[in-house]
């Protein structure tokens, strides 16, 4: 009987060891299962703050680009700067030559022919088509 007792008494210790282990990782686990919980909290919170951001970067980038294709359309391109400020600085440095005639107190400067007036086109136009 005593072998019964001693082995009743054996299995008690051995159950509670077992029941604190159990405890034990429940509450392991608990622990384990809240972090990741929190821990995927965090992501989420991280992955959508991420997500707004890029959003803004994109609108950011999308507007920039509107306004650089809006004056890519309003500036002309270089050589037509070029070619324009040429044919000016060309303007004003023939305009003394040309102003007594503009102003029609002169003849048609030295060196420039005289081109037909629109009106003399016509008139050989329609003589030519007579014909």
């Amino acid at each position: 009987m005593s072998s019964y007792l001693a082995q009743e008494v054996h299995l008690a210790r051995r159950h509670e060891e077992i029941l604190s282990q159990r405890s034990e990782l429940l509450q392991q686990m608990e622990t384990y299962l809240g972090d990741k919980k929190t821990k995927k909290t965090w992501q989420t919170q991280a992955a959508d703050a991420a997500h707004k951001r890029n959003a803004a970067l994109l609108n950011g980038i999308e507007a920039a680009e509107k306004k650089l294709q809006e004056r890519v359309y309003l500036l002309p391109h270089p050589d037509t700067v070029k070619l324009e400020t040429l044919y000016w600085a060309s303007i004003k440095e023939s305009l003394p030559k040309w102003e007594q005639f503009l102003l029609g107190r002169a003849e048609v400067p030295i060196g420039f022919k005289r081109t037909k007036t629109a009106k003399q086109n016509i008139s050989y136009t329609e003589e030519d088509s007579q014909k």
